[in-house]
């Protein structure tokens, strides 16, 4: 009988991913509707103190597998170890980070396993009725939203895309459900060799982990209110965002994308410069703090989430907030 959710916890150099905090949340929130366990696993070498990491965040119990085959993500290594530990717990649901080593790994352990799998999901949710796991993705370029289901194999498996899921608070919990599991790893687990790793030290925007956002739509792909709108973004200590559509007709780098095929983010400002406001974007930043809208159509759907909503012309109002705030910031030097 399968039972229980399985949560694959990325770690990097020692550290777990905030996407794999997310998913026990979310975890937790499914196996609490089905009346079961949240079980963490977490791969890697040195990582046992993970584990109770993992259980501080709401999974039930911990398994991790200590191994120096592991210490580095490799494929072959890393689907074999999972699909081991699929195998002996039989979980009813796996769920895994849609971050290059998820879209790497989930693929392979599904086939493993011989079942579905539902990739780069932003909502999941339990059907009343049959107890399946809802999936909801984006399709045919994020102009659909798709709710899969998964009714005649186990597990049921997502990808989840980081920041789409809230972690729970961490909480000082001392337990005894961590356990190591162990597996015999061979030269024919490994078909590449890892010579070097080098990190990069190009600091690349992460739009999620910002408190402010000022986010230009296409109605702000002038270079001069571009400019303008990354000097609020500076003036008031945030990072500056795009829609897609901007991002298809400007020179903006697709990292500050925010929306379906981009970022989800939850900001205490959101400042949404000549955003029309697209479900694709929407969703994407809908749970922000608070929103202030600037657009010149009185009936834009950006209006309809907006906390704040102001109608004119971006390409003034933005000039026009940088000079007081300027002068502002000036008076309390």
């Amino acid at each position: 009988m399968n039972e229980n959710i399985l949560v694959f916890c990325e770690q990097r150099d020692g550290v777990l991913q905030k996407v794999s905090l997310e998913l026990i949340g979310k975890g937790r929130e499914l196996a609490d509707i089905l009346g079961q366990k949240v079980i963490a696993v977490i791969l890697g070498h040195n990582i046992k103190d993970l584990a109770n990491e993992a259980i501080s965040y709401g999974a039930s119990e911990a398994i991790y597998v200590d191994h120096e085959a592991l210490k580095e993500y490799m494929t072959k290594p890393y689907t074999k170890a999972l699909t081991a530990i699929a195998k002996a717990v039989n979980p009813e649901i796996v769920l895994i980070g849609a971050t290059s080593i998820g879209r790497d790994l989930a693929p392979r352990f599904s086939a493993r396993v011989k079942t579905g799998l539902t990739a780069d999901c932003t909502s999941l949710a339990i059907d009343e009725e049959t107890k399946d796991l809802l999936m909801t993705r984006p399709a045919f370029g994020g102009n659909v939203m798709a709710t899969i289901i998964c009714p005649k194999h186990r597990p049921q498996v997502a990808t989840v895309r980081p920041g789409v899921m809230i972690a729970r608070a961490k909480a000082d919990i001392k337990s005894q459900n961590v356990r190591e599991f162990t597996i015999d790893f061979d030269d024919n687990d490994k078909d590449v060799t890892i010579l070097e790793t080098v990190k990069t030290t190009e600091k690349i925007t992460d739009i999620a982990e910002a408190n402010v956002l000022i986010a230009a739509g296409r109605g702000a792909k002038k270079l001069e209110i571009l400019v303008a709108i990354n000097e609020l973004a500076d003036l008031l200590a945030g990072q500056f965002a795009a829609t897609r559509a901007l991002i298809d007709v400007a020179p903006v780098d697709k990292n500050c994308q925010v929306g379906q095929t981009g970022t989800t983010v939850r900001p205490e400002l959101y400042l949404a410069c000549g955003i029309s406001g697209a479900i694709q974007h929407v969703s994407g930043m809908e749970d922000s703090e608070l929103i202030i809208a600037i657009n010149k159509d009185s009936n834009a759907q950006i209006f309809d989430v907006a906390d704040v909503g102001i109608v004119g012309d971006v390409n003034i109002i933005v000039p026009k907030l940088v000079t007081e705030i300027k002068k502002i910031k000036q008076m309390h030097l």
